[in-house]
């Protein structure tokens, strides 16, 4: 009965955790982001507590470099990325003609009546869609300049979040400590050692993942702007940005890459094989090096799982969604494989075991066959 009534307590705190935050979901925004960067940075606040630092005095070094960064980074690169991203916009209608022709040119018979169809399309939409895609744009900048929750979502987001990240930076062991004295006693092995395996999964994530995808984004940003591919930097930022999804990352930016490689370097097949080539060394350098040093096999988490849990997580709940979703699989994740092993040595899976007498009467049994076979 008390294992029954513990189920239903904890059934219960997830129904009310997942009601409030689809009820709060709009403002969690800055809170969540501010949580999860404190998550981000308490090895390096531990780091400095080792070295004899306050955590206090941690706190605010940790937060006051990585603030001036973050706005250096602002500064030096919203103007670039804002100019590439217009002209980006404006040159796609005519580079997917150009690509279009291309194939038209290069491909077969066979294959070009098999998508006759889709390429005509394609060619004969290709005048509209610079409209759409000006008219989708001024449609998102109009709704975040008119919509009064998106705009303090934005504000918020760049005063709260950091105020949000020094508080929990800055109790995060006392934190940690009070709700390790929350814990049922008679279970208290058992959830400590749940939520090691749970920590392991979205540290191995958030921390190493998250620097796995600056390390990509950085790299093939750099390799594309000295090839001279246009529009590298974007490219580059937006294929390591990407990578926090498996593979996602890798095939968009090299999509990206190779398209505009052969519109803009075409004839030149070494051009464009320097460009696939930058993408292949990245991920090899991801596989070999990054991964396994920086995530290695902490998160537990099959890809196909992964990429569910974000889609889910964010359609139900927006980009605050995809700020939960890898912890939550994790945790999901963790208890499911506490949960089959338990099963699996349950008697639910097992089974009963046979009474004694039975268990009496099959040796007796069974010597009896073994001595009959013996004469025999």
């Amino acid at each position: 009965m008390t294992l029954q009534r513990q189920i239903t307590f904890w059934i219960g705190a997830l129904v009310a955790l997942v009601l409030c935050l689809w009820l709060l979901s709009e403002i969690l925004l800055p809170f969540i982001a501010g949580l999860v960067l404190a998550y981000f940075l308490d090895p390096v606040a531990d780091w400095f507590e080792e070295k004899g630092v306050p955590r206090l005095a941690a706190t605010l070094i940790i937060l006051g470099t990585s603030i001036l960064a973050f706005a250096l980074l602002v500064l030096l690169l919203v103007p670039v990325l804002g100019d590439q991203i217009a002209n980006f916009a404006a040159n796609l209608p005519a580079n997917i003609k150009t690509l279009t022709s291309m194939f038209n040119d290069a491909a077969p018979d066979w294959l070009k009546q098999a998508l006759a169809s889709q390429t005509s399309e394609l060619s004969n939409s290709g005048s509209d869609l610079a409209g759409q895609i000006a008219g989708w744009a001024g449609s998102v900048l109009k709704s975040i300049l008119s919509g009064g929750i998106a705009i303090v979502n934005l504000l918020s987001l760049l005063v709260i979040t950091p105020i949000v990240a020094f508080y929990m930076l800055n109790d995060w062991d006392r934190m940690v400590a009070i709700v390790d004295g929350w814990l049922p006693r008679d279970q208290l092995d058992t959830i400590r050692e749940i939520a090691r395996q749970i920590d392991a999964a979205m540290a191995g994530f958030i921390r190493g993942q998250g620097i796995v995808c600056m390390i990509l984004g950085l790299f093939y940003a750099f390799a594309l702007i000295a090839v001279g591919l246009n529009f590298g930097l974007l490219i580059g930022l937006a294929a390591g940005f990407l990578s926090f999804v498996p593979y996602v990352g890798s095939l968009v930016g090299g999509a990206l890459s190779i398209g505009m490689a052969l519109v803009q370097f075409w004839p030149d097949w070494i051009m464009i094989l320097i460009v696939v080539g930058i993408f292949v060394v990245g991920q090899f350098i991801e596989g070999n090096f990054l991964s396994p040093k920086l995530v290695g096999g902490r998160i537990g988490l099959h890809p196909v799982w992964l990429m569910f849990a974000l889609f889910a997580f964010g359609y139900m709940f927006g980009f605050v969604g995809l700020l939960l979703a890898v912890p939550m699989a994790a945790a999901v994740a963790v208890l499911t494989r506490f949960a089959m092993k338990k099963y699996l040595t349950s008697k639910l899976y097992l089974g009963q075991p046979p009474p004694p007498a039975k268990r009496t009467a099959k040796r007796s049994a069974k010597k009896a066959t073994k001595k009959a076979v013996k004469k025999g």
